[in-house]
C-alpha cells in the first residue's frame, strides 16, 4: 500500500485529454470512450476524478486545442489542475488536491503515453503513491518521424514496463479499463 500516511482513498486521474493533444492520437475514439466510462464509474462509486490540463507555447491556454475534449466534462466540484511540465505534480496544485482528498492510490488515464502520462506515473510513484496505469485508456500521437516507435508499440511498451515497477511500500500495475477496481 501507499507510503503516504492517512491517505486511504483512490482517485481517477485524467491527464491532458485535450483537443490539441489527442486530436490525432492513436485509437483516439476508443481510448476517449474508455476514459468516459471510467469517469462515469468513478463518479457512481464516489471516487474523486481529478483533471489535469496542460498549457505551453504550443498548447495555448484558452484556445480550442487547449480545451478538454467535448466527450469529457469535468464536474464543478472536481479538481482541475493546470500544468506546464510533463509530470503533473511539478509546479502544480496536484499534490495539495490529492492530500485534501486523502488519496494515496492513483488510477491514471490520458495522454500522451510517452510524455505526460509516463512522467506522471513515475512522479506519483516516487512521491509514495500506489499507481495503476489503465493500459487501454492512454494514448499518444505518431512521433516516428523523430525516431520514436509507432504509437501502438509505445503504448504496449509503457504498459509492459509499468507492470514490473517495484519500490518499497508501493504498488504499480497495469490493468485494462474493464478490470479497474476503485475499491
Amino acid at each position: 500500500m501507499t507510503t503516504l500516511d492517512n491517505r486511504p482513498n483512490t482517485a481517477l486521474l485524467v491527464v491532458d485529454v485535450q483537443n490539441g493533444v489527442v486530436g490525432e492520437a492513436h485509437d483516439r475514439d476508443a481510448v476517449v470512450g474508455k476514459i468516459v466510462d471510467l469517469v462515469e464509474r468513478a463518479r457512481t462509486e464516489g471516487i474523486p476524478v481529478v483533471w489535469v490540463q496542460h498549457a505551453d507555447d504550443g498548447l495555448v491556454e484558452g484556445t480550442q486545442d487547449w480545451q478538454i475534449v467535448a466527450d469529457l466534462h469535468p464536474g464543478e466540484a472536481e479538481p482541475l489542475v493546470a500544468k506546464n511540465h510533463g509530470d503533473s505534480f511539478e509546479g502544480t496544485t496536484l499534490e495539495a488536491e490529492l492530500a485534501g482528498l486523502g488519496v494515496g492510490r492513483l488510477i491514471v488515464t490520458g495522454a500522451e503515453s510517452d510524455a505526460c502520462v509516463r512522467s506522471t506515473i513515475h512522479g506519483g510513484f516516487t512521491r509514495g503513491y500506489d499507481v495503476t496505469l489503465v493500459g487501454d485508456a492512454h494514448t499518444t500521437g505518431d512521433k516516428t518521424e523523430w525516431g520514436a516507435p509507432p504509437p501502438a508499440a509505445v503504448i504496449a511498451h509503457t504498459n509492459l514496463y509499468w507492470s514490473y515497477q517495484t519500490a518499497p511500500g508501493r504498488t504499480a500495475e497495469t490493468v485494462d479499463a474493464a478490470s479497474v477496481d476503485f475499491a
